[in-house]
């Protein structure tokens, strides 16, 4: 999953990325309005964790520049003690939930997964298409009942295409959820190939079916 944190305080913010990134989560970092607004245009994210104080603006016109455009993602506002009002237009404007400061970093993890869940998977805590079931509690996926180990990315990608079925998603767009700010890591999308292939072919050898296709010259869709 591919979070934005939004938080002027460096070692806040990257106390959060460096916690969620041994998580599992691709993170990316802004941290002042200027950036956050120009992040929020021009990418997709599945969660925002969201300062409201902000260098430049509001976290809240953040909030709502997101919510034109991509209404879907999850957001969390972290807020001070003293900052109710903030917190309850927040809410109204999309957020998902808040968390006061000072917080545990297990508490913001737990919280965001509830959020996911909630927010893409109808509160369940397994995700199931067709013969695929998937534990995001503890990232296992299981075709037929079988476990089948996946590397960190081929789970990150999988996700991706379940929450994204029936659309078609480019390399580029693969390789951005993936890698972030770090795509220049995918060298021309070899990777991204290289990936969905493993991906496909330990799905196929455990009994399932092969639910991604080619669309050539643009990418790849996820679905029956």
């Amino acid at each position: 999953m591919k979070v934005l944190i939004v938080e002027d305080e460096p070692g806040i913010r990257e106390t959060i990325a460096g916690y969620l990134q041994k998580e599992g989560y691709v993170c990316e970092q802004a941290e002042t309005y200027d950036a956050a607004a120009e992040k929020v245009e021009l990418y997709e994210y599945d969660l925002l964790v969201l300062d409201i104080t902000l260098p430049g603006g509001s976290g809240l016109d953040v909030l709502r520049k997101l919510k034109k455009n991509r209404p879907e993602t999850g957001v969390l506002i972290l807020s001070a003690k003293n900052s109710l009002d903030d917190k309850i237009i927040g809410l109204d404007l999309g957020a998902d939930d808040y968390l006061t400061k000072p917080f545990h970093l297990p508490e913001l993890n737990a919280r965001l997964k509830a959020l996911l869940r909630r927010r893409f998977f109808k509160g369940s805590t397994a995700i199931v298409f067709e013969e695929i079931e998937i534990d995001p509690a503890s990232n296992v996926m299981q075709v037929h009942g079988q476990p089948v180990e996946l590397t960190r990315k081929e789970y990150d990608l999988l996700i991706y295409f379940v929450t994204n079925q029936n659309r078609v998603l480019t390399k580029a767009a693969i390789a951005e959820h993936l890698w972030g700010d770090y795509m220049d890591l995918a060298d021309n999308f070899d990777l991204v190939y290289s990936h969905v292939k493993n991906l496909r072919k330990k799905i196929t050898e455990h009994g399932g079916s092969d639910y991604i296709k080619t669309v050539y010259g643009m990418g790849y869709k996820f679905g029956r």
